[in-house]
């Protein structure tokens, strides 16, 4: 393990030592004083409506070995005069600090380093890209929700006896990606896809996919990028670029393809010609959005020689992070649970996914796609399109922007069993009153909907 010291914090960081010792071994770190276990570094962040830093006492007492915190805060000389076996440095900017803290740890580590990034399936791919190389390496990846300009730190931060790492990186905006990817300068970069998650702020696809591609920004020339290249951005990119690319797809033609994909109601499995041979791989998340990720994992897997057998044993045993494609059976209904996040992308593959079961009744209960600006309306009407394209048997839409997908659903001809309400509890008791046994229900929308009401008030009602 490469430890740092609080005297890296002085170093790198310019930061000021107020008591302690400079001696003293950072190990473990923690943004809130909620979840904060003794012996953690407390890092006092500044928010919208609140200063984190001004919660160094009770980060102390629940046994915080010490403090970064900004130094704009007044600090209590009796508090310090308690404390004086911990440590405080003060910082100009404690978010500035962690990044430059993760900058010079992740320079001490050698190792494979996986980024990831993409509008959609970023979570997922990293979850399946961590169970395959875990055959062969220690990996540290990307845990929840963490690959925002603080969280990537933070994960850099917990290397310890690791010697490879899977990190995830979300944006927003020009130049955060870019931020990333020079902090955790990867060895191999990954782009899922370029769809229209953020396009009500970056206006268009071609700036998303300007967007995506600053995940090289931090990785050398030899580094290598792996790409969806079904996706048309990416694809149409590809073959005007001089990077090394690895490339995978079902549709066009690619390194890794798969084909005679078989799925149902909880899985796939598909061919895979590597070496001139056939192999058989299964993936135990539906949806043929799930073969791609497989064959990402199968890709990076490959650039490392792990062996086809532990390739495919990753793919087939990896655990997807919760509420994202989520299937459940509870007394004869089936659940699928993908509330976590909703674009036009990931709308697309649950509802595909849905309209290819058989011998159930179809139930999608969507929220609002959120940060799509004046494409919105649009974007909502392109999902109604898709659900009247796959056959939808019942469509109750929470939200303003989704009264869209009902519209266009009446214009397309389908005027019965579409609902629209506007908030979760109308949603579930419309659920209460039409659900029964042998129903399938996808339930999906944006984080900001708290769609994960529905999913909780809808296994109740199962229950009862």
């Amino acid at each position: 393990m490469h430890k740092i010291y609080v005297k890296d914090l002085l170093d790198k960081c310019n930061g000021s030592l107020i008591i302690g010792n400079k001696e003293t071994v950072l190990e473990n770190f923690s943004k809130d004083t909620r979840t904060i276990n003794s012996g953690d570094v407390y890092v006092g962040i500044k928010g919208e409506t609140f200063e984190g830093s001004n919660l160094y006492k009770e980060a102390l007492e629940k046994g915080a070995i010490g403090c970064i915190l900004n130094d704009s805060i007044k600090l209590d000389e009796n508090i310090l005069n308690n404390y004086k076996d911990r440590f405080i440095v003060m910082v100009k900017d404690t978010i500035k600090c962690l990044q430059e803290l993760a900058t010079y740890k992740r320079s001490l580590y050698d190792i494979p380093v996986i980024g990831i990034t993409g509008s959609v399936g970023k979570t997922s791919t990293k979850d399946i890209i961590a169970s395959v190389l875990s055959k062969k390496f220690n990996v540290l990846k990307t845990e929840g929700n963490y690959n925002n300009h603080i969280g990537v730190p933070l994960t850099i931060l917990r290397l310890k006896e690791h010697n490879c790492l899977v990190v995830e990186m979300g944006m927003n905006n020009l130049g955060e990606i870019s931020l990333l990817s020079k902090i955790a300068n990867p060895t191999v970069s990954v782009i899922t896809n370029v769809g229209t998650a953020h396009i009500g702020i970056l206006k268009s696809r071609e700036n998303i996919l300007k967007a995506k591609l600053e995940i090289l920004d931090g990785m050398n020339d030899e580094g290598i990028l792996v790409i969806n290249n079904d996706n048309d951005m990416l694809h149409n990119w590809n073959l005007n670029n001089d990077r090394n690319v690895v490339t995978f797809g079902i549709e066009n033609n690619s390194d890794y393809m798969a084909n005679n994909i078989v799925s149902d109601a909880y899985s796939s499995s598909y061919n895979v010609l590597l070496d001139n041979k056939d192999y058989t791989f299964k993936i135990n998340i539906p949806g043929s959005h799930f073969v791609l990720n497989g064959l990402c994992a199968l890709s990076i897997g490959r650039i490392f020689d792990i062996n086809v057998s532990d390739i495919s044993e990753g793919i087939e045993n990896f655990v997807l992070t919760k509420r994202r494609m989520q299937v459940e059976t509870i007394n004869g209904i089936t659940i699928v649970n993908d509330c976590y996040n909703a674009n036009l992308d990931s709308m697309t593959g649950a509802i595909n996914y849905l309209g290819s079961l058989k011998n159930t009744r179809k139930i999608a209960v969507l929220g609002d796609m959120l940060e799509l600006g004046t494409y919105s309306e649009e974007l909502h009407r392109k999902v109604g399109n898709v659900l009247f394209n796959n056959k939808i048997d019942i469509v109750i839409t929470v939200g303003n922007a989704s009264k869209y997908i009902k519209d266009e659903l009446i214009k397309l001809g389908k005027e019965n069993n579409i609902y629209s309400y506007d908030s979760n509890k109308e949603a579930l008791n419309k659920l209460k009153e039409i659900v029964c046994e042998n129903d399938t229900i996808l339930i999906k929308s944006s984080l900001g909907m708290n769609f994960i009401e529905v999913y909780n008030g809808l296994k109740e009602i199962i229950i009862k």
